[in-house]
């Protein structure tokens, strides 16, 4: 399972392949990156063979690790601020969604002299971006979930309001990526279940938006294909190189369907995850059963092709999946108080909502959130 691929980004695939980090660096002009991470990745494998590929290739390097889960506008600032006091001339962003969320925003203002949510992907806003100015990135994730590595966005979450914003530009397509399955392998399964089933997410929104993108729909259900082979055998032997690499695959595929549209998993799991600061693969875990049952009157011939892929029922393959993952039935499991229902309006707002089968309006998201609090569903009820 090795491969160059080249939609949408130059991606290099395969085991061992972050050996070659330091040569994807070289490609773009890069001499001094600035690796940005987690605190915890710093003494684990990854980040020890990436930066023995980059010393190998001859290059010095910084690294900032003051990334958290949920990042919000400090954390940028403070990667800012590293870049420019390192010398630096690109990015390398390593682990999971939230440091390369925070590295590719990094790599977007270190150039520019507007604040960070001037670039929120509202109407025109990416076009005050200075393109000149934005810093080429090399993705490196050790999760299989997000998909960052080949987005155009980052998840930022606003401080003062709490909510998670998206910042948008083109060029914040990493130039190169290194999906090295082995990097992935031994990660807790707890973790492997949370972005497995936000990978899962991915594909399974853009597979039922009904937006017209043929080759992002194609994607979407193969991508819905491969989790349901390798999920739970990642979650089960998290060493099963097979089953990381094609989790690895069915994540970089999601993320590359979703530009044909998300829905009400995300609309709600983004204001949910910025108030309260839960996992967002959990949130989309979660709050999947809830909406695929809402959206199901409008999939018609999208709900049989998913039942040939899956070979039953989607809702009552994804009930199943949950229950053989561990993962919780309601949002009260998780912490998440009943006050959370005010967040309805915070969800219709949010981008996601516009390409969801069902129109959404604060009254759904408000029912939806109702149900996943309580776990009703018209057919049980499962908390």
């Amino acid at each position: 399972m090795q491969g160059n691929w080249n939609y949408p980004t130059p991606i290099r695939f395969g085991v061992g392949r972050v050996a070659e980090a330091g040569q994807a660096c070289l490609e773009l002009a890069i001499k001094r990156p600035l690796i940005v991470t987690d605190a915890d990745l710093v003494p684990l494998p990854p980040m020890v063979r990436t930066q023995q590929a980059l010393e190998k290739s001859g290059l010095s390097f910084e690294v900032f690790s003051g990334v958290q889960a949920n990042p919000d506008e400090a954390v940028v600032a403070e990667g800012v601020e590293a870049y420019r006091r390192g010398g630096c001339d690109g990015v390398v962003a390593l682990g999971g969604g939230s440091p390369l969320d925070a590295g590719k925003a990094i790599a977007l203002m270190v150039g520019q002299s507007r604040p960070l949510f001037d670039f929120v992907d509202e109407g025109d806003n990416y076009q005050r971006v200075k393109a000149e100015g934005v810093a080429p990135v090399v993705a490196i994730p050790t999760t299989a979930g997000t998909g960052s590595e080949v987005g155009r966005a980052s998840v930022i979450t606003d401080s003062a309001s709490k909510l998670k914003l998206i910042i948008f530009h083109p060029r914040m397509l990493p130039a190169r990526v290194i999906a090295d399955p082995e990097l992935t392998a031994g990660m807790p399964a707890k973790l492997t279940a949370a972005t497995g089933m936000d990978a899962l997410a991915h594909n399974l929104e853009a597979f039922c938006a009904p937006t017209f993108h043929p080759m992002a729909e194609g994607i979407a259900l193969e991508g819905i294909r491969l989790v349901s082979e390798a999920l739970e055998t990642a979650y089960k032997n998290g060493n099963d190189l097979e089953a990381r690499s094609k989790m690895l695959a069915a994540s970089l595929m999601g993320s590359t369907a979703f530009q044909k549209g998300l829905g009400a998993i995300h609309s709600l799991s983004h204001p949910l995850g910025g108030r309260y600061g839960t996992h967002h693969g959990l949130l989309n875990a979660v709050l999947m059963p809830y909406v695929l049952e809402f959206n199901k009157k409008a999939l018609d011939g999208k709900w049989q092709r998913m039942q040939q892929v899956l070979g039953r029922d989607p809702l009552e393959w994804v009930l199943a999946l949950r229950q053989r993952l561990s993962i919780p039935n309601t949002l009260a499991e998780i912490g998440i108080p009943e006050e959370a229902v005010e967040l309805a309006g915070a969800a219709t707002r949010d981008p996601s909502a516009s390409t969801n089968p069902v129109p959404l309006d604060d009254a759904a998201h408000r029912q939806l959130l109702e149900d996943a609090l309580s776990g009703f569903l018209k057919a049980r009820q499962l908390a």
